[in-house]
Protein backbone atom coordinates (compact mmCIF):
# COMPACT_ATOMS: atom_id res chain seq x y z
CA UNK A 1 0.00 0.00 0.00
CA UNK A 2 3.37 2.61 0.63
CA UNK A 3 5.01 1.70 -1.98
CA UNK A 4 2.73 2.90 -4.64
CA UNK A 5 1.57 5.87 -2.64
CA UNK A 6 3.46 8.13 -4.38
CA UNK A 7 2.83 7.56 -7.70
CA UNK A 8 -1.08 7.39 -6.66
CA UNK A 9 -0.87 10.80 -5.45
CA UNK A 10 0.73 12.11 -8.02
CA UNK A 11 -2.30 11.36 -10.14
CA UNK A 12 -4.80 12.38 -7.61
CA UNK A 13 -3.58 15.79 -7.72
CA UNK A 14 -6.27 16.48 -5.12
CA UNK A 15 -6.27 19.61 -3.32
CA UNK A 16 -9.26 21.41 -5.39
CA UNK A 17 -12.04 23.55 -4.59
CA UNK A 18 -15.18 21.50 -3.28
CA UNK A 19 -16.93 19.52 -6.12
CA UNK A 20 -20.22 18.20 -4.95
CA UNK A 21 -22.86 19.60 -2.41
CA UNK A 22 -24.38 17.09 -0.39
CA UNK A 23 -28.10 18.33 -0.23
CA UNK A 24 -30.11 17.43 3.02
CA UNK A 25 -32.04 19.68 5.32
CA UNK A 26 -30.84 21.35 7.97
CA UNK A 27 -31.41 19.14 11.45
CA UNK A 28 -33.66 20.03 14.06
CA UNK A 29 -31.92 17.44 16.47
CA UNK A 30 -28.43 17.26 17.84
CA UNK A 31 -26.06 16.20 14.76
CA UNK A 32 -24.59 12.57 15.82
CA UNK A 33 -20.73 12.97 14.79
CA UNK A 34 -17.99 10.22 14.87
CA UNK A 35 -14.75 9.75 15.36
CA UNK A 36 -11.92 6.97 15.02
CA UNK A 37 -8.78 7.12 16.47
CA UNK A 38 -6.11 5.11 15.64
CA UNK A 39 -4.33 4.81 18.77
CA UNK A 40 -5.16 4.95 22.40
CA UNK A 41 -5.70 8.50 23.69
CA UNK A 42 -2.60 9.53 25.43
CA UNK A 43 -1.79 12.65 27.12
CA UNK A 44 -0.14 14.05 24.30
CA UNK A 45 0.17 13.26 20.36
CA UNK A 46 -1.30 12.41 17.08
CA UNK A 47 -4.75 10.61 18.39
CA UNK A 48 -4.30 13.69 21.93
CA UNK A 49 -4.72 15.99 18.58
CA UNK A 50 -7.84 15.14 17.00
CA UNK A 51 -9.87 14.49 20.58
CA UNK A 52 -9.09 17.74 21.25
CA UNK A 53 -10.70 18.61 17.89
CA UNK A 54 -13.47 16.54 19.01
CA UNK A 55 -14.10 18.86 21.82
CA UNK A 56 -13.44 21.69 20.33
CA UNK A 57 -16.80 20.81 18.58
CA UNK A 58 -18.38 20.13 21.54
CA UNK A 59 -17.81 23.14 22.99
CA UNK A 60 -18.70 25.25 19.85
CA UNK A 61 -21.95 23.96 19.05
CA UNK A 62 -22.98 22.75 22.69
CA UNK A 63 -26.66 20.61 22.87
CA UNK A 64 -26.44 20.90 18.62
CA UNK A 65 -23.93 18.24 18.80
CA UNK A 66 -23.84 14.52 20.01
CA UNK A 67 -20.08 13.46 19.65
CA UNK A 68 -18.69 9.36 20.23
CA UNK A 69 -15.23 8.29 19.30
CA UNK A 70 -13.68 4.51 18.91
CA UNK A 71 -10.21 4.47 19.85
CA UNK A 72 -7.70 2.31 19.62
CA UNK A 73 -8.56 0.82 16.00
CA UNK A 74 -6.55 -0.87 14.08
CA UNK A 75 -5.91 0.22 10.38
CA UNK A 76 -7.86 -2.12 8.21
CA UNK A 77 -10.37 -4.35 8.84
CA UNK A 78 -11.50 -3.78 11.93
CA UNK A 79 -11.50 0.00 11.11
CA UNK A 80 -13.93 -1.00 8.17
CA UNK A 81 -15.84 -2.47 10.96
CA UNK A 82 -15.96 0.56 13.34
CA UNK A 83 -16.66 3.00 10.38
CA UNK A 84 -19.52 0.66 9.43
CA UNK A 85 -21.05 0.40 13.26
CA UNK A 86 -20.87 4.34 13.27
CA UNK A 87 -22.47 5.04 10.28
CA UNK A 88 -25.39 2.55 11.08
CA UNK A 89 -26.17 3.65 14.08
CA UNK A 90 -26.95 6.95 12.85
CA UNK A 91 -24.09 9.09 13.11
CA UNK A 92 -24.55 11.71 10.22
CA UNK A 93 -21.25 12.96 10.18
CA UNK A 94 -17.91 10.12 10.94
CA UNK A 95 -14.16 11.78 10.56
CA UNK A 96 -11.46 8.99 10.37
CA UNK A 97 -8.08 10.71 10.92
CA UNK A 98 -5.31 7.82 9.49
CA UNK A 99 -4.15 7.55 6.52
CA UNK A 100 -4.73 3.42 6.74
CA UNK A 101 -8.64 4.35 7.22
CA UNK A 102 -8.57 5.58 3.55
CA UNK A 103 -9.80 2.62 1.89
CA UNK A 104 -11.93 1.60 4.27
CA UNK A 105 -13.97 5.06 4.89
CA UNK A 106 -14.51 4.86 0.77
CA UNK A 107 -15.92 1.21 0.89
CA UNK A 108 -18.10 1.96 3.66
CA UNK A 109 -19.01 5.37 2.59
CA UNK A 110 -20.41 3.53 -0.86
CA UNK A 111 -23.33 1.97 1.08
CA UNK A 112 -24.44 4.81 3.21
CA UNK A 113 -24.71 7.85 0.72
CA UNK A 114 -26.61 10.25 3.17
CA UNK A 115 -23.43 10.16 5.87
CA UNK A 116 -20.76 12.47 5.58
CA UNK A 117 -17.11 11.04 6.14
CA UNK A 118 -13.79 13.44 6.54
CA UNK A 119 -10.68 11.10 5.46
CA UNK A 120 -8.06 12.81 7.54
CA UNK A 121 -4.52 12.32 6.34
CA UNK A 122 -6.78 10.54 3.09
CA UNK A 123 -6.67 11.80 -0.21
CA UNK A 124 -9.54 10.44 -2.33
CA UNK A 125 -13.10 11.60 -2.14
CA UNK A 126 -16.28 10.72 -3.06
CA UNK A 127 -19.30 12.84 -3.27
CA UNK A 128 -20.10 11.99 0.13
CA UNK A 129 -16.02 11.76 1.30
CA UNK A 130 -14.26 14.80 1.67
CA UNK A 131 -10.01 14.52 2.25
CA UNK A 132 -8.09 16.91 4.84
CA UNK A 133 -4.13 17.10 6.01
CA UNK A 134 -2.31 19.41 6.77
CA UNK A 135 1.26 20.99 5.96
CA UNK A 136 3.33 19.26 8.66
CA UNK A 137 6.23 20.09 6.73
CA UNK A 138 6.06 23.81 7.78
CA UNK A 139 6.22 23.31 10.95
CA UNK A 140 9.24 20.64 10.71
CA UNK A 141 11.32 23.06 8.98
CA UNK A 142 10.73 25.35 11.59
CA UNK A 143 12.14 22.58 13.70
CA UNK A 144 14.95 22.34 11.80
CA UNK A 145 16.29 25.78 12.52
CA UNK A 146 16.03 25.70 15.94
CA UNK A 147 17.88 21.93 15.93
CA UNK A 148 20.28 23.36 13.89
CA UNK A 149 21.19 26.33 16.34
CA UNK A 150 20.86 24.33 19.40
CA UNK A 151 22.93 21.20 18.44
CA UNK A 152 26.28 20.67 19.44
CA UNK A 153 27.34 17.36 18.10
CA UNK A 154 25.99 18.24 14.58
CA UNK A 155 24.15 15.29 14.39
CA UNK A 156 20.56 14.61 15.16
CA UNK A 157 17.93 11.73 14.98
CA UNK A 158 14.25 10.59 13.13
CA UNK A 159 12.31 8.17 14.37
CA UNK A 160 9.82 7.66 11.37
CA UNK A 161 7.33 5.71 11.31
CA UNK A 162 6.36 4.40 7.43
CA UNK A 163 7.95 5.77 4.30
CA UNK A 164 5.12 7.40 2.82
CA UNK A 165 5.34 10.99 1.14
CA UNK A 166 3.87 12.92 4.44
CA UNK A 167 7.12 11.41 6.13
CA UNK A 168 9.66 12.26 3.75
CA UNK A 169 8.67 15.52 3.57
CA UNK A 170 9.13 16.23 7.34
CA UNK A 171 12.66 14.44 7.37
CA UNK A 172 13.16 16.38 4.42
CA UNK A 173 11.80 19.71 5.60
CA UNK A 174 13.37 19.28 9.03
CA UNK A 175 16.92 18.58 7.48
CA UNK A 176 16.60 21.47 5.19
CA UNK A 177 15.63 23.88 8.07
CA UNK A 178 18.56 22.61 10.32
CA UNK A 179 21.09 22.88 7.35
CA UNK A 180 20.09 26.69 6.42
CA UNK A 181 21.47 27.27 9.50
CA UNK A 182 24.12 24.55 9.79
CA UNK A 183 25.20 23.35 6.76
CA UNK A 184 27.48 20.67 8.47
CA UNK A 185 24.08 18.97 10.19
CA UNK A 186 23.40 15.41 9.15
CA UNK A 187 19.90 14.01 10.26
CA UNK A 188 20.01 9.77 10.81
CA UNK A 189 16.71 8.04 10.52
CA UNK A 190 15.79 4.58 11.65
CA UNK A 191 12.48 3.36 10.47
CA UNK A 192 9.59 1.54 12.54
CA UNK A 193 7.08 0.69 10.16
CA UNK A 194 4.91 1.12 12.83
CA UNK A 195 2.95 4.51 13.51
CA UNK A 196 2.24 3.61 17.52
CA UNK A 197 4.71 1.40 19.40
CA UNK A 198 6.00 3.20 22.40
CA UNK A 199 8.60 0.37 23.22
CA UNK A 200 10.24 0.51 20.16
CA UNK A 201 10.17 4.23 19.50
CA UNK A 202 12.15 4.51 22.83
CA UNK A 203 15.13 1.52 21.56
CA UNK A 204 15.04 3.76 18.34
CA UNK A 205 15.66 7.09 20.27
CA UNK A 206 18.18 4.67 22.47
CA UNK A 207 20.09 3.60 19.79
CA UNK A 208 20.61 7.17 18.03
CA UNK A 209 21.31 9.18 20.77
CA UNK A 210 24.19 6.36 21.00
CA UNK A 211 25.21 7.37 17.50
CA UNK A 212 26.28 10.97 18.58
CA UNK A 213 22.74 12.81 18.01
CA UNK A 214 22.27 15.47 20.29
CA UNK A 215 18.57 16.60 19.16
CA UNK A 216 16.29 14.04 17.83
CA UNK A 217 13.08 14.45 16.00
CA UNK A 218 9.96 11.73 14.90
CA UNK A 219 6.67 10.62 13.06
CA UNK A 220 5.09 8.52 15.27
CA UNK A 221 2.01 8.16 17.92
CA UNK A 222 3.55 8.22 21.08
CA UNK A 223 6.05 10.43 23.60
CA UNK A 224 8.25 7.56 24.15
CA UNK A 225 11.08 9.33 21.93
CA UNK A 226 10.24 12.91 24.28
CA UNK A 227 10.95 10.75 27.23
CA UNK A 228 13.93 8.87 26.19
CA UNK A 229 15.48 12.45 25.73
CA UNK A 230 14.51 13.72 28.70
CA UNK A 231 16.12 10.23 30.34
CA UNK A 232 19.46 10.65 28.02
CA UNK A 233 19.80 14.14 28.98
CA UNK A 234 19.48 14.71 25.20
CA UNK A 235 17.38 17.56 23.23
CA UNK A 236 14.02 16.55 21.60
CA UNK A 237 11.38 18.19 19.08
CA UNK A 238 7.88 16.96 19.83
CA UNK A 239 5.66 16.03 17.59
CA UNK A 240 1.89 16.58 16.90
CA UNK A 241 1.38 18.34 21.08
CA UNK A 242 3.25 19.88 23.46
CA UNK A 243 5.48 17.32 25.20
CA UNK A 244 6.71 19.37 28.30
CA UNK A 245 5.36 17.37 30.96
CA UNK A 246 6.90 14.58 29.74
CA UNK A 247 10.04 16.12 29.01
CA UNK A 248 10.23 19.27 30.65
CA UNK A 249 14.35 19.77 30.18
CA UNK A 250 14.38 17.85 26.96
CA UNK A 251 11.70 19.79 24.58
CA UNK A 252 13.46 23.04 22.52
CA UNK A 253 10.07 23.60 20.53
CA UNK A 254 6.95 21.33 19.28
CA UNK A 255 5.12 21.11 15.76
CA UNK A 256 1.50 20.98 16.99
CA UNK A 257 -1.55 20.70 14.24
CA UNK A 258 -4.88 22.39 15.09
CA UNK A 259 -7.81 20.26 14.39
CA UNK A 260 -10.91 22.46 16.25
CA UNK A 261 -11.99 25.10 13.76
CA UNK A 262 -12.02 22.48 10.74
CA UNK A 263 -13.78 19.87 13.04
CA UNK A 264 -16.20 22.38 14.17
CA UNK A 265 -16.79 24.12 10.34
CA UNK A 266 -17.03 20.65 8.79
CA UNK A 267 -20.01 19.58 11.36
CA UNK A 268 -21.44 23.20 11.25
CA UNK A 269 -21.67 22.65 7.59
CA UNK A 270 -23.03 18.96 7.70
CA UNK A 271 -25.58 20.76 10.63
CA UNK A 272 -27.02 23.09 7.90
CA UNK A 273 -27.25 21.24 5.31
CA UNK A 274 -24.36 22.84 3.29
CA UNK A 275 -20.98 20.10 3.21
CA UNK A 276 -19.70 19.72 0.37
CA UNK A 277 -16.69 17.22 -0.41
CA UNK A 278 -13.87 18.63 -1.70
CA UNK A 279 -9.99 18.53 -0.35
CA UNK A 280 -7.75 20.74 2.16
CA UNK A 281 -4.16 20.95 2.84
CA UNK A 282 -3.95 23.52 5.39
CA UNK A 283 -0.61 25.18 6.92
CA UNK A 284 0.53 28.00 8.68
CA UNK A 285 -1.11 30.89 7.67
CA UNK A 286 -4.51 28.37 7.86
CA UNK A 287 -3.87 27.78 11.35
CA UNK A 288 -3.77 24.19 11.43
CA UNK A 289 0.03 23.86 11.80
CA UNK A 290 1.56 26.26 14.55
CA UNK A 291 5.37 26.05 16.11
CA UNK A 292 5.89 27.29 19.86
CA UNK A 293 6.31 25.50 22.96
CA UNK A 294 10.25 26.57 23.52
CA UNK A 295 11.58 24.39 26.14
CA UNK A 296 13.88 26.31 29.04
CA UNK A 297 17.19 25.48 27.23
CA UNK A 298 16.52 27.80 23.96
CA UNK A 299 17.98 31.54 24.13
CA UNK A 300 15.45 33.75 23.63
CA UNK A 301 17.10 34.68 20.46
CA UNK A 302 16.42 31.63 18.67
CA UNK A 303 13.11 31.65 20.00
CA UNK A 304 12.54 34.81 17.92
CA UNK A 305 13.68 33.89 14.94
CA UNK A 306 11.69 30.69 15.07
CA UNK A 307 8.64 32.83 15.54
CA UNK A 308 9.73 35.46 12.82
CA UNK A 309 10.37 32.76 10.33
CA UNK A 310 6.96 31.39 11.16
CA UNK A 311 5.35 34.40 10.08
CA UNK A 312 7.53 33.97 6.63
CA UNK A 313 6.29 31.09 6.06
CA UNK A 314 2.47 31.64 6.90
CA UNK A 315 2.88 34.67 4.45
CA UNK A 316 4.68 32.29 1.51
CA UNK A 317 7.36 34.33 1.47
CA UNK A 318 9.98 31.31 3.10
CA UNK A 319 9.17 27.89 1.37
CA UNK A 320 10.34 25.13 2.82
CA UNK A 321 11.06 23.61 -0.36
CA UNK A 322 12.79 25.88 -2.29
CA UNK A 323 16.10 24.96 -4.58
CA UNK A 324 18.33 23.80 -5.19
CA UNK A 325 17.93 20.74 -3.71
CA UNK A 326 19.86 17.47 -4.24
CA UNK A 327 18.96 13.91 -2.83
CA UNK A 328 21.60 12.08 -0.60
CA UNK A 329 22.44 10.15 -3.83
CA UNK A 330 23.56 13.12 -5.23
CA UNK A 331 21.14 13.62 -7.96
CA UNK A 332 20.04 17.41 -8.35
CA UNK A 333 15.99 17.13 -7.35
CA UNK A 334 15.31 21.19 -8.13
CA UNK A 335 17.37 23.87 -9.63
CA UNK A 336 17.79 26.88 -7.93
CA UNK A 337 15.30 29.61 -8.13
CA UNK A 338 12.80 26.84 -8.32
CA UNK A 339 10.29 25.61 -5.53
CA UNK A 340 8.47 22.42 -5.50
CA UNK A 341 4.93 22.12 -6.67
CA UNK A 342 2.40 21.09 -4.40
CA UNK A 343 2.36 17.84 -6.25
CA UNK A 344 5.93 17.31 -6.44
CA UNK A 345 5.25 17.50 -2.55
CA UNK A 346 2.42 15.42 -2.39
CA UNK A 347 4.75 12.56 -4.38
CA UNK A 348 8.11 12.85 -2.64
CA UNK A 349 9.78 9.58 -2.47
CA UNK A 350 13.50 10.80 -1.99
CA UNK A 351 15.50 11.91 0.98
CA UNK A 352 17.37 15.33 0.72
CA UNK A 353 20.86 15.48 1.28
CA UNK A 354 22.16 15.59 4.48
CA UNK A 355 19.93 12.90 5.33
CA UNK A 356 21.97 9.42 6.85
CA UNK A 357 20.20 6.37 5.79
CA UNK A 358 17.38 5.20 2.91
CA UNK A 359 13.91 4.59 2.46
CA UNK A 360 12.81 1.72 3.82
CA UNK A 361 11.07 -0.58 1.45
Amino acid sequence: MYKNLAATLVAACFFLPAVQAQNSKPATEPIKAGFVYVSPITEAGWTRQHDEGRKAVEKALGDQVKTTFVADVPEGADAERVIRDLASQGHQIIFTPSFGYMEPTLRVAKDFPNVKFESVTGFKTAPNVAASNARYYEGRYLAGIAAGRMTQTNVAGYVAGFPIPEVLQGINAFTLGMRSVNPKATVKVVWLNAWFDPPKEREAAMALFNQDVDVIAFHTGSTAVMAAAQERGKMAVAYHSDMRRVAPDAQIIAVTHQWGDYYTARVKAALAGQWKSGSVWGGVKDGMIRVGDFGPKVPKAVQAEILTQQKAVGTGKLQPFAGPISDNEGKLVLPAGQTLTDAQILSMNYLVQGVVGRIAR
